[in-house]
């Protein structure tokens, strides 16, 4: 298990957009995402592509910025480093948080998270599962389901399993779909392939975001997207940190 970093800030992104969160980061995903076309020059001077955090991604170029976790009280002690207000929520993000789903450390840091009042957010793809009957603390935590559309360049196999929406959507406290689009792919069938998705949890609302690494690639695709909105009666998502900060880590 790998933290990449930490950091408290607002929620830039889906329903709770303005919300103070304190951010923790995992290293490591089941996918890799090159179509959103991202890209970062590793240590080691490789230009990685992927998505807009593809150092958390990448294990082979960004590992040396990866710190190994042996125990929940490593991940516990971020909490001191802040002055937090109390319940303030978590956010575990990634790369993907939920390839850690059955770790034994991270079940421990949730359940003394939720023991202390504080509301889990996770952001995921959505693709792996997790076991609510195994470790109920899931029960009390909210998904955001940011399935990857066919912009993210991963075949839909892998991406999209009904299955296991269902399963975050209907066996957790609170879920909602947060789908990254780009102007181009509107014109391209993806009110389809969003339908594809949805029909596995019709009554899951969904926020849309536009895609993009830094503020211009954001505000580009910023004004398409909320015409779609509008026309499909989707929330708009913007990614508030972002259009503040641009590129910056740890925002």
């Amino acid at each position: 298990m790998y933290l990449v970093e930490h950091f408290y800030s607002i929620q830039g992104e889906g329903r709770y957009t303005g919300t103070p969160s304190l951010f923790i980061r995992l290293g490591g995903c089941n996918m890799k995402c090159e179509g959103f076309g991202c890209s970062e020059t590793a240590p080691d001077g490789v230009e990685v592509q992927g998505c807009d955090t593809v150092y958390a991604v990448n294990k082979e170029h960004f590992s040396q910025n990866w710190i190994p976790i042996t125990k929940s009280s490593e991940l516990l002690n971020i909490l001191d480093l802040y002055e937090l207000p109390r319940h303030v929520d978590i956010v575990l993000t990634g790369g993907e948080p939920l390839i850690y789903a059955n770790d034994e450390i991270f079940i421990e840091f949730l359940n003394t998270l939720h023991e202390n009042g504080h509301r889990i957010c996770f952001e995921t793809n959505g693709s792996l599962g997790v076991d609510f009957q195994k470790y109920p603390v899931y029960k009390e935590c909210i998904f955001a389901l940011s399935v990857k559309l066919s912009n993210s360049n991963e075949p839909l196999k892998k991406r999209v399993n009904g299955d296991i929406i269902y399963s975050l959507a209907t066996n957790s406290k609170e879920a909602f779909f947060k789908f990254s689009i780009d102007a181009e792919s509107i014109t391209l069938g993806l009110e389809e392939e969003i339908n594809d998705i949805l029909i596995h949890s019709p009554l899951t609302q969904v926020y849309c975001m536009p895609v993009g690494g830094s503020k211009q690639e954001v505000e580009k695709n910023t004004e398409p997207l909320i015409e779609f909105c509008k026309a499909k009666g989707y929330n708009f998502s913007d990614r508030l940190h972002i259009r503040i900060w641009d590129q910056n880590k740890g925002v």
